[in-house]
């Protein structure tokens, strides 16, 4: 058996720019460590730090009144004239933009180094660097401590050696406005901790930072302890200079809200640091035995060869690069690990914004918002397979922050009860901003069903009853409500028309001219008419199921489902991504949002649905790169992965790999050639890995749950393992382990059920029953010659 994947990685020098620097964070603060040696930067970040705008907050426009006229034109075909009369035509505001806190920075004597390295050990979510000088060896080591929510930092000196430095809270980073106005100051102690003995040495010290916004009455404070055992420190106005000490801790913290609040979070910011211990093992421990747990829940081994393990990072990303031809398992396995602890270290106070919870920059791209339209479900694409309910709840904890803003803009823009979820958010609130004929996400009803969905394979995974009939189903119920008010308009062939209706981020194309339309408004965008079967379907069932609605009204909604228009299969034999006689698709778009049906929906399937799924594939084989955005790569290699397609995804695959979408800390870029700081690939790909192993649904009426194992499994990768996976029937994978010869599936029921077990590289459809017992262990080996048909099979308990 080859050696375990290494759970780290390294480089051997220090981050050049920001985007190369390590990451940690505990889903509220985060920092990125940049690893020098005589300046390091610690650049501070938390998912409240947003740039205040005063318009934030106003709703929606009351547009409801004129909706029967928009549809009306819609139906008429005069899309332009819709959406001018549907807001399109108002300046479309943004949210309120993402930015970086501060840098802790720790400046040292210049020395000569050499032997440097450091390393990201993922495992501990401990950011290291070790350097040799002609005292000896140093080592920093920086974590977000998940107990405490503090970012700690520790500078040891060699044996014999110490620590002189001059340690200070910079503002002064890249983008920052210049009107900000902030201010540091160092205090031996504030006033409110009592000083001790006349005598006691000078070893310990805090730093404080206060910032307004410009124009505003909101801002932020920062707050560094310094302790220096051994040592001495010495303030100097914004500065602490130490002298003397065996090694140096910084313990970090900062929190946003009204700058003249004398006794709110900000103010008791700087004291709540002397709560903590000063003992840094302490601190550690408290926070391992929180992030290993996580951490170690899943892994993914593909056997690559322990020399390639052992290559910086920086090398594995070179080697797969120059040769797009082989998919490198070293870096596959790391990419698995790195981006679940990235998802895992970006997600708690909120789930990931589209850079996680990192920036070095205030001009983070497209705001540093959550774009909910793509984005945002495509990082928590494997958080419930992959063990990582912090993700799921964290998304959980938005929905609920916002569900009354979804309110406001079901009832404005549509006259409807229910919930209708905008394509943008900063966090802050839910309300619907942006109003353009062009970007016309005003019109995008598929938000709320498109956000649900991974809270529902976080209940299915978990079976967290509580969770599902406590939040989820109530929202589920609220969604069902708008559908139940906004699908009145029928088409010509009296099936529901979904009018206004809008596919992110795409137009329909004329017929006549053979160019996209100006406007983007449509009516039975694919999107939208999946969104609202699911919707409506799945409140019905779980209603009925937990008797959360009467069976009067489950029933209707189940008929209004049965009225919604059949997909449509294009002139090319493609899923269509209108259903409507009048749009025709234009192929070169980065978004596959008709692609929902398949994944993550799993409505369309090679094994349920042959027709559609063959439909749907060709569509991918369609669909143009257009500028390469990695999150329309990601999409299309989830559905690959649906489609039981290797070689699709296998493509999609390479395109992430070879094309520069990785930066030296694994974190990943928007555009090829490392463009835009940008997480959605870094935290998608352990969900792309995944859903090429396995496939799972759960039980429905009248048939068993189901899993498929190797789906899509790429020929480069021709074994390995993986460990501790997630199903949607309540079961884990305790090993999935294959080879050329034998798939060995071990699973661990919660419990009770049928599974039909689909081994994809030999069953063309169906499968095996297998029956699964609450908390027993079940193993089923399958040997195969590629020249059978039919494998042998051993059930053994």
């Amino acid at each position: 058996m080859p050696d375990a994947p290494t759970h780290g990685i390294h480089d051997t020098a220090p981050a050049a720019r920001w985007e190369d620097a390590y990451l940690g964070g505990n889903g509220r603060h985060g920092v990125l460590v940049h690893g020098r040696t005589e300046d390091e930067h610690l650049v501070i970040t938390h998912h409240h730090l947003v740039r205040p705008d005063p318009a934030s907050g106003a709703e929606p426009p009351l547009l409801a009144p004129v909706l029967a006229e928009v549809q009306d034109a819609l139906l008429a075909g005069r899309q332009a004239e819709a959406v001018a009369a549907f807001g399109g035509d108002r300046e479309p505001r943004y949210v309120q933009s993402f930015h970086p806190g501060f840098a802790v920075r720790v400046r040292r004597p210049a020395a000569e180094a050499d032997g440097y390295r450091r390393t990201l050990d993922l495992r501990t979510g401990v950011a290291a660097a070790e350097w040799h000088e002609a005292d000896g060896w140093w080592r920093c080591e920086t974590f977000v401590s998940r107990a405490d929510d503090v970012v700690v930092h520790l500078l040891t000196a060699p044996s014999g050696g110490a620590v002189e430095a001059e340690v200070c809270l910079d503002t002064r980073l890249p983008g920052a406005p210049e009107e900000l106005r902030a201010a540091v100051r160092s205090v031996y102690r504030p006033a409110e901790i009592p000083a001790p003995g006349a005598d006691a040495p000078r070893d310990t010290a805090l730093l404080r930072l206060r910032v307004r916004y410009p124009d505003s009455e909101l801002g932020y404070r920062g707050a560094t302890r310094l302790l220096a055992p051994g040592g001495t420190v010495r303030c100097d106005g914004p500065r602490v200079h130490v002298s003397g000490a065996r090694q140096l801790l910084l313990l970090t913290r900062t929190a946003r809200g009204p700058v003249a609040e004398p006794d709110g979070r900000l103010g008791r910011l700087d004291t709540g640091l002397y709560t903590l211990s000063e003992d840094y093992e302490l601190l550690l421990q408290r926070h391992l035995d929180l992030h290993i747990e996580a951490y170690d829940r899943v892994a993914l081994d593909l056997h690559a060869p322990a020399a390639d393990r052992e290559l910086p990072v920086a090398e594995l990303l070179a080697r797969q690069e120059a040769d797009p031809s082989t998919l490198q398992p070293a870096l596959l396995e790391s990419l698995f690990a790195a981006g679940r602890y990235h998802l895992l270290a970006s997600s708690g106070e909120r789930p990931p914004r589209l850079c996680g919870l990192w920036t070095g920059d205030w001009g983070s791209a497209w705001g540093g918002a959550f774009t909910t339209n793509a984005n945002l479900n495509l990082q928590l694409a494997g958080a419930a397979a992959t063990g990582l309910p912090e993700a799921s709840l964290a998304l959980a904890a938005l929905v609920r922050d916002q569900l009354p803003d979804w309110r406001t803009n079901a009832r404005r823009l549509y006259g409807t009860r229910g919930a209708v979820a905008p394509a943008h958010t900063d966090g802050t609130n839910g309300l619907q901003y942006h109003f353009n004929h062009s970007w016309a996400h005003h019109l995008w009803t598929a938000g709320a069903d498109w956000l649900l969905h991974p809270l529902l394979e976080h209940a299915e995974t978990t079976g967290d009853t509580a969770f599902l009939t406590g939040e989820l189903l109530p929202t589920l119920l609220e969604t069902a409500a708008f559908y139940e008010d906004f699908l009145t308009r029928t088409g010509p062939d009296g099936r529901i028309a979904v009018v206004p209706s809008y596919s992110p981020e795409n137009h329909p194309v004329d017929p006549a001219t053979g160019e996209a339309t100006p406007a983007a408004a449509s009516v039975n965008a694919t999107m939208d008419i999946a969104a609202a079967r699911h919707a409506l379907t799945t409140a019905a069932d779980l209603a009925d199921r937990h008797r959360a609605a009467p069976a009067a009204r489950t029933a209707g909604w189940r008929a209004l489902a049965a009225r919604l228009p059949d997909y449509l299969v294009n002139e090319d034999g493609a899923l269509a991504e209108w259903a409507w006689p009048g749009h025709r698709d234009g192929y070169d778009h980065r978004h596959v949002s008709h692609l929902y049906p398949v994944w993550p929906l799993g409505e369309i399937a090679p094994d349920t649905t042959p027709e559609l799924a063959a439909a749907a594939r060709t569509a991918l084989l369609l669909r143009g790169d257009e500028n390469h955005s990695g999150h329309g790569h990601l999409h299309r290699a989830l559905a690959a992965a649906r489609l039981d397609d290797a070689g699709l995804l296998t493509c999609q695959l390479a395109h992430l790999l070879v094309r520069g979408f990785f930066f030296r800390s694994l974190m990943s870029s928007h555009y090829p050639d490392r463009d835009v700081f940008n997480a959605d690939v870094a935290h998608a790909l352990p969900g792309v890995l995944t859903e090429m192993l396995l496939r799972s649904r759960p039980a429905r009426p009248g048939r068993p749950a189901h899993l498929t194992v190797l789906p899509a499994l790429p020929a480069a990768l021709p074994s390995g393992r993986l460990t501790g996976a997630r199903t949607r029937f309540g079961a884990v994978v305790e090993e999935l382990a294959w080879s050329p010869g034998q798939v060995t599936l071990t699973l661990r029921a919660d419990r009770a059920c049928t599974v039909e077990l689909r081994i994809a590289p030999l069953h063309k459809e169906g499968g095996e029953l297998l029956e699964l017992t609450a908390g027993r262990l079940r193993t089923v080996t399958v040997e195969f010659c590629r020249t059978v048909d039919r494998p042998a099979v051993d059930f053994a308990n």
